[in-house]
């Protein structure tokens, strides 16, 4: 698998230098570093010696002992002796969306000497942070992103990738643990699974995870509890499709699954005069999709009705009366395919949140043709999981880089994706993200870590101008051992967008700089300007919601003089 890059530069609208590229089938990757000592290594391969029999293992490729297997991951849970070394209780809290399971696991949080809480989003571990402080928990915020540090702080919230395995706990949450059945991020939660050392381990999910999670912790000597929670508030799936946008009404929410087809709804909903729309996707900056959910959750609001991406189905608190599918099929990155039973269920269930203003949610499809399938997933259970992601640690990598180092990343992590050998509880995670990036990466005169580093950061090489930034800054890493944003960012370009061309570039920048902030995380010294690249992403995120408004104001604007005009034209009737 090549990625060439071919190097014609342009400059973008918001002065990001661009390079035109061969951009082939390229799909989204997301996850954190997580580089160890060895230590965790040499720990593993002892224990794995007292059950195998072996004592000598070659990591050299000499040939003078017992060759160890770097392939062989059917032991995952030995990576992680501090957890080994704990018998934990595992609570599983298990239900539908608004069953109440994650709240009944942070009280047991607020209430614990130390803690941890780990989420899929950022949204879900800013909310956390900012529950706990309010409740005078301390509570530390860490993101890939971000670390906003508070003063005697025993508790944290963090995105699942930053979850620390080398500390000990009294309380950790793990939440959407089903997601441990993901491709691409499904080895973090299972990292957290196995890795996590709290004396009680807490896990919010789907029930269809539960089989898998007994499964998995059979050899981990770990006490396991099951709790299962109804719904709070009532779902009615409607037997009648909307038919027409002009039937939209307040509260509903019409869900879609391309940025294109978000922003074709919202013109129809709103060229009706009747409804404002919020929007809602996985491209916006996160501060972004706040900002439109509370608009759309003000009952002050003009915005009273949401289009939306699955990007709702968790992170958000949405005060939310119908859930309408505008389709029921999505492109996930190689073909259209049917949403899955669990799919489905977790967006419908946004509808009639408990304790909003509507408690008892609706949920129904744009035609009629899609019902039967809706209406067969919602009473049907979720399939249940059966392996979870899989990968190997840096150690395994760095280890086998040293019996092999005439192999570069690519071959090394092709090697590990083809060969490893796993139990039935577990899959490899898909890695063709990483691929391209290594691609890349390979040519350039860095370190294993350094290219591990530039691999699994969360670029967007379905982007142009995301994959533009990784690679400018890799090359000028690797050359000069320092990147200054600067070189390839000017940031007295960035305006408010007038088309949605310019939109979504002014998304892509976000991006870019996104990246830039988390690669000063962890090569603080090379990539200085974080503060400047945080600023800036700020500055990306309000103009991307002057955008927004200013079109909502034209709108509403236009909407007011509809009024008027039809009510000076009723006065002179009379």
């Amino acid at each position: 698998m090549a990625c060439s890059v071919l190097r014609l530069r342009k400059a973008t609208a918001f002065g990001i230098s661009r390079i035109v590229e061969d951009k082939g089938g390229l799909w989204r990757f997301h996850m954190e570093p997580g580089f160890g000592d060895s230590s965790r290594l040499r720990v593993m391969i002892r224990q794995l010696s007292k059950i195998s029999g072996f004592t000598n293992f070659d990591f050299t490729g000499s040939g003078t002992t017992s060759k160890f297997d770097y392939t062989d991951l059917t032991c995952p849970h030995l990576w992680y002796p501090v957890a080994r070394k704990k018998n934990r209780k595992v609570i599983l809290h298990v239900g539908p969306t608004n069953s109440g399971k994650t709240y009944q696991a942070l009280k047991q949080l607020e209430r614990s000497s130390s803690g941890i809480y780990c989420g899929p989003l950022r949204l879900l571990a800013w909310e956390v942070a900012k529950r706990l402080n309010k409740a005078m928990v301390p509570c530390d915020l860490i993101t890939g992103q971000e670390k906003e540090l508070v003063e005697g702080a025993k508790h944290k919230a963090v995105t699942v990738e930053m979850a620390d395995v080398t500390s000990v706990y009294d309380c950790a949450i793990v939440d959407e643990i089903q997601m441990v059945g993901c491709k691409t991020r499904g080895f973090s939660f299972t990292r957290a699974l196995l890795g996590i050392a709290a004396d009680e381990l807490h896990l919010c999910g789907d029930p269809a995870v539960v089989p898998l999670v007994q499964e998995i912790l059979k050899v981990t000597g770990d006490d396991v509890e099951v709790h299962t929670y109804d719904r709070l508030s009532p779902l009615v799936p409607l037997t009648v499709p909307l038919g027409s946008f002009s039937n939209i009404q307040t509260g509903d929410c019409v869900v879609t699954f391309s940025r294109k087809e978000i922003y074709k709804i919202r013109k129809r909903i709103e060229s009706g005069g009747k409804h404002l729309c919020s929007v809602v996707y996985g491209s916006l900056p996160p501060e972004t999709r706040t900002r439109q959910a509370t608009r759309f959750n003000d009952e002050t609001s003009e915005f009273d009705v949401l289009v939306a991406s699955d990007a709702i189905g968790m992170g958000l608190n949405l005060n939310i009366s119908r859930i309408i599918f505008s389709t029921l099929e999505k492109y996930d990155g190689t073909e259209w395919r049917d949403l899955t039973v669990s799919e489905i269920k977790q967006i419908a269930g946004r509808a009639g949140r408990y304790g909003s203003k509507f408690p008892v949610g609706e949920v129904t499809c744009l035609r009629r043709d899609d019902l039967p399938l809706l209406h067969s997933s919602l009473k049907s259970p979720s399939p249940l999981l059966e392996r979870a992601g899989l990968f190997p640690t840096f150690d395994l990598l760095s280890r086998y880089s040293l019996a092999h180092p005439e192999h570069g990343l690519y071959q090394i992590l092709e090697h590990f994706a083809e060969n490893s050998k796993l139990s039935s509880n577990y899959f490899i995670a898909n890695v063709e993200e990483m691929l391209k990036v290594a691609t890349l990466v390979d040519e350039l005169p860095l370190g294993l870590q350094e290219k591990y580093l530039f691999v699994i950061s969360p670029v967007d090489m379905n982007d142009q101008i995301s994959s533009q930034g990784l690679t400018q800054f890799a090359q000028n890493y690797s050359k000069k051992g320092i990147v200054r944003l600067r070189e390839i960012f000017t940031p007295d370009k960035l305006q408010t967008p007038r088309t949605q061309t310019e939109l979504k570039d002014l998304e892509s920048v976000h991006k870019v700089l996104d990246l830039y902030v988390w690669l000063s995380f962890r090569l603080q010294d090379s990539f200085p300007d974080s503060e400047l690249a945080a600023s800036q992403k700020a500055i990306c995120s309000l103009l991307i919601e002057q955008f927004l408004e200013v079109q909502g104001v034209q709108k509403v604007v236009r909407k007011l003089r509809s009024r008027t005009a039809s009510t000076l034209l009723s006065e002179r009737r009379l």
